[in-house]
């Protein structure tokens, strides 16, 4: 970690509970490391490659958690809990010497940082929520709403096979490609980094264990998460980001800044849920502006 190269790349795989994951360090400047969590969960690293633009002044290290990607895929679905990928975030860290770092959490990757920073982990510099809430209540709400703005045809195909139970059929998952087009990412075509994440989380058990069948349907053992109630625990200096169009809506993003004092919230409005692939240039430069004052004390 201690190359000045701003192209070093370095890449394997560490040990962490029940299993190994795959990690890349990119970058080698002499500033405090960046240290992503990804979301899904299942989707794996690849969607976040634009955060690599930040390696010019630091290294940024991406993993995919255990269960997708690159990593080990262990077949017991037990594992896939809010507590076993908390205990991996200190392993990784351990196991890459990352005692001082940064850390951005994006979507299910941002409550995985909200769930993190309320343990009081030690040697967290600076804390990056992006697209991400407090709670899935909140998040189940927002969606919702949004829902309730698609066009007729729309909502109401939906609506049908949801009471039918058919959430994998054609013309149901047709009609779900419509809301993602509108608040998961607006770029046409998408982007191949987004297209390896979403293949990542395709029949994935972790996305179908936590999550459920789709963005917007939580059915698995997430669905009741909330630490609204907590956020005035976390103290390191905090950048919430969140897309005009983001199926995690400006409304969870004005909680998120509500709880944690001290917090700042960039809105980016060219965006849905994937500002980073959106607006790549725009998003990098607020973060590493970011980054750079909570360094400067």
């Amino acid at each position: 970690m201690s190359s000045t190269r701003a192209d070093y790349i370095r890449e394997g795989t560490v040990p962490v509970p029940d299993g190994r994951v795959w990690f890349r360090v990119v970058g080698g400047g002499a500033a405090v490391p960046l240290l992503t969590l990804h979301g899904g969960p299942g989707g794996g690293h690849d969607y976040l490659e634009p955060l690599e633009g930040l390696s010019s002044d630091r290294p940024v290290v991406f993993y995919d958690q255990l269960g997708c990607g690159r990593s080990e895929q262990p077949p017991d679905r037990s594992l896939w809990r809010m507590e076993h990928f908390v205990a991996e975030i200190g392993a990784v860290r351990q196991a890459l010497g990352l005692e001082r770092i940064h850390l951005l959490g994006h979507s299910w990757g941002g409550w995985l940082a909200v769930e993190y920073m309320t343990r009081r982990p030690p040697g967290v510099a600076g804390l990056v929520l992006a697209s991400t809430s407090a709670s899935l209540p909140e998040f189940v709400r927002e969606a919702a709403r949004l829902k309730t703005e698609l066009p007729p045809q729309i909502r109401d195909t939906l609506a049908r096979y949801e009471r039918e139970g058919q959430m994998h059929h054609p013309t149901y998952e047709a009609a779900v490609l419509e809301f993602y087009k509108r608040h998961l990412c607006r770029l046409d075509p998408w982007p191949d980094p987004f297209l390896r994440t979403l293949k990542n989380i395709e029949g994935n058990a972790v996305y179908e264990t936590m999550n459920g069948p789709n963005e917007f349907t939580v059915t698995g053992n997430l669905k009741d998460w909330d630490r609204t109630a907590d956020l005035g625990t976390i103290t390191a200096p905090t950048l919430i980001t969140v897309g005009r169009y983001d199926e995690l809506t400006p409304t969870c993003a004005s909680t998120l800044h509500r709880g944690i004092h001290g917090s700042v919230v960039h809105q980016f409005e060219h965006s849905s849920h994937t500002s980073h692939l959106e607006e790549p240039d725009e998003y990098v430069r607020v973060v590493r502006a970011f980054l750079d004052r909570v360094e400067r004390g």
